[in-house]
């Protein structure tokens, strides 16, 4: 899998990056960085449409000036910057992410996470919230769906919370792989991982459903997992922005999932329904 990183330089830099994160967002980037003067955005050369930049709304102000550059990125050479710049992510006071060259520490849920190509280590606001929000559930003998799973941070938690099965699955090989790696490094024994979306799901009931993923893949995928959820089943939705939480909100309710409570970080938001 290769990256195309784009790199950005703004000016001035509030709201305009913020408002640039947002629409590229829109245009399925899934990853970025912010930098001195501007920022750093990713995507999946297969799923760049070569969409003109210049036609977006923040390009229109003219009070705002961005110029740009990209690149292709291999995937050695992200695991290269992440080992640079990856600290210890500290969730709550029982439950911390780091990687494996990180010095262990005695809290009740450590997970070591060696992300390579692939999100979710904790530092982004969505997985962080979504973190919060499998800390909170009661997952004692449960069986859970982790769509979009990433590095299988959010699926290795919920085995550490006691769920007795879990299917993890992605669209990205390299996430599958990583995934399954991760499984390893903390000796998880109840996840299943797969390659493939939610219509691979079929029949399948779960009693909690995390999807970490985008705004539109979320409303597409919403009716499945209302039919995959068995009654009074939680859903925990993140990857989308403040603005598109009553949009995700009305079409969980047209599928008889109820709006409980949601959390916020920086714009992002994570928010929780019952089916």
């Amino acid at each position: 899998m290769t990256y195309l990183e784009f790199t950005f330089s703004i000016s001035p830099l509030k709201p305009a990056r913020e408002i640039l994160i947002a629409e590229l967002g829109e245009l399925g980037f899934d990853s970025f960085v912010e930098t001195e003067n501007g920022l750093l955005a990713y995507i999946l050369s297969e799923q760049w449409s070569g969409h003109p930049l210049h036609e977006l709304f923040i390009f229109q102000n003219p009070d705002v000036e961005i110029s740009w550059t990209s690149k292709a990125i291999e995937p050695q050479n992200w695991n290269v910057e992440w080992e640079k710049n990856f600290e210890p992510i500290e969730i709550s006071s029982d439950c911390r992410v780091r990687a494996p060259f990180h010095e262990k520490r005695n809290v009740p849920f450590e997970i070591v996470i060696e992300p390579k190509m692939s999100f979710g280590t904790g530092h982004h606001e969505t997985t962080y919230m979504m973190l919060k929000l499998v800390l909170e559930q009661d997952l004692k003998g449960k069986k859970v769906l982790d769509m979009g799973c990433g590095t299988g941070v959010l699926a290795i938690l919920a085995e550490m919370r006691g769920a007795h099965e879990i299917d993890a699955i992605d669209i990205d090989e390299w996430c599958v792989e990583n995934t399954m790696e991760n499984i390893g490094k903390n000796n998880c024994a109840h996840i299943n991982v797969e390659l493939g979306n939610a219509s691979i799901l079929g029949q399948r009931k779960y009693d909690i459903i995390i999807a970490n993923i985008n705004r539109n893949i979320l409303l597409k995928d919403i009716p499945t997992y209302s039919s995959c959820l068995n009654e009074n089943g939680i859903l925990l939705l993140s990857g989308f922005y403040l603005r598109d939480l009553d949009m995700i909100s009305t079409k969980c309710t047209s599928y008889n999932l109820q709006f409980e409570k949601n959390s916020e970080k920086n714009n992002w938001v994570a928010a929780k329904y019952v089916h």
